[in-house]
């Protein structure tokens, strides 16, 4: 569970689903887990990189479940 502000959570979810539709390259998606990882972990950016909705991972961060 973590303790940081749930519409903070949620801004940089958004933000780095927007932001993976325009990767191209690896290395683009490198730098991408690089400027997300501490903000949102890798169980929310490896969700993101395989499709789960925002959506679905807003309600799970609010819910304290990473299930």
């Amino acid at each position: 569970m973590t303790t940081r502000d749930p519409a903070e959570i949620e801004e940089n979810l958004w933000r780095a689903a927007e932001e993976l539709k325009t990767l191209e390259t690896l290395e683009d998606v490198k730098q991408w887990w690089a400027a997300y990882y501490i903000s949102l972990g890798h169980r929310r950016l490896g969700r993101l990189l395989l499709g789960q909705p925002v959506e679905r991972l807003v309600e799970q961060s609010l819910r304290g479940t990473s299930e």
